[in-house]
């Protein structure tokens, strides 16, 4: 299944390269220019469009968050567990903000800590 790569290309690479390249793939993706050097922070947060939900963390509820997990990827329940107790990992990549920002409020209501990247 594409899980199966996908979780298999994720822990097979150090954090660090998962990030690099998932920033040139969305660059390559959206073949907009990159930002003008010098721009700050804040002109990059704002020109960003795709963004990486990540689970730093379960937290207590870990049943909750494997379940939100589970019901906002579509995977199934080992799948969503899998991801759950690989934390820090990605939940899911190459969203737009809006719906990063959902999932990420979805997870947190469900114990998780979250952040997007």
């Amino acid at each position: 299944s594409s899980f199966t790569a996908l979780t298999t290309a994720s822990f097979a690479a150090p954090a660090a390269l998962r990030i690099t390249s998932n920033s040139v793939c969305a660059s390559a993706a959206s073949a907009s220019p990159p930002p003008a050097p010098g721009g700050g922070d804040a002109d990059a947060a704002e020109a960003q469009t795709e963004f990486d939900v990540i689970l730093k963390a379960a937290g207590a509820a870990k049943l909750a968050v494997v379940k939100a997990v589970k019901e906002l990827t579509g995977l199934g329940l080992k799948e969503a567990k899998e991801i759950v107790d690989g934390a820090p990992g990605p939940v899911k990549e190459g969203v737009s903000k809006d719906e990063a920002e959902a999932l990420k409020t979805q997870l947190e209501e469900a114990g998780a800590e979250v952040e997007l990247k």
